[in-house]
């Protein structure tokens, strides 16, 4: 299934400039998202993980679906201020501002792996400060996972140079 119909794109959003790739109507077509989490699950399946890491929010539709079937623990990596417990922060630029990643200190044993799954890689920026916090919390990223990739605005190559695996469902271009 060609899972790129499927994405709506809006101009000027959330600010002038920026073209938001929205995933609501793929996930609201029940073929189109069962497709796109069988897409996952099966790259998931290639990689040696013992814990998901949703990123808010979107990611968090992607990532608790996944968790479920191959019956792995879900950890969430959320906006700043979000957690009620001890946590790990890490700040970071976004392609249109900042923003603060967060994680509950006791979310992973030391050496444990952790797999990475969002909506969409951009710049870079969030995954970056995602995968800090796995290995911050003691962690090892074992790879990421993007359903969308805005492949000329050079997030992903940012993750290789990290020597981070990572794939993607579909590839834009950012502008």
């Amino acid at each position: 299934m060609d899972l790129k119909k499927y994405i709506r794109s809006i101009p000027d959003y959330p600010k002038k400039g920026i073209l938001f790739r929205d995933i609501t109507t793929l996930i609201k077509d029940e073929n189109a998202f069962k497709s796109c989490i069988d897409k996952i699950v099966a790259i998931s399946k290639k990689i040696n993980f013992d814990k998901i890491a949703a990123i808010e929010s979107r990611g968090f539709i992607f990532a608790s679906t996944v968790s479920y079937i191959l019956n792995k623990p879900l950890i969430l990596l959320r906006k700043e201020n979000k957690l009620p417990a001890d946590k790990y922060s890490v700040n970071f630029k976004l392609e249109y501002g900042t923003a603060t990643l967060e994680i509950h200190k006791d979310s992973i044993n030391k050496n444990e792996k952790v797999l990475i799954i969002d909506d969409l890689i951009a710049t870079g920026g969030t995954s970056k400060a995602a995968a800090e916090l796995i290995e911050l919390s003691g962690g090892k990223v074992s790879g990421l996972i993007f359903v969308i990739n805005l492949f000329d605005l050079g997030g992903q190559d940012k993750l290789k140079k990290k020597s981070y695996f990572n794939e993607s469902l579909i590839n834009f271009p950012g502008h």
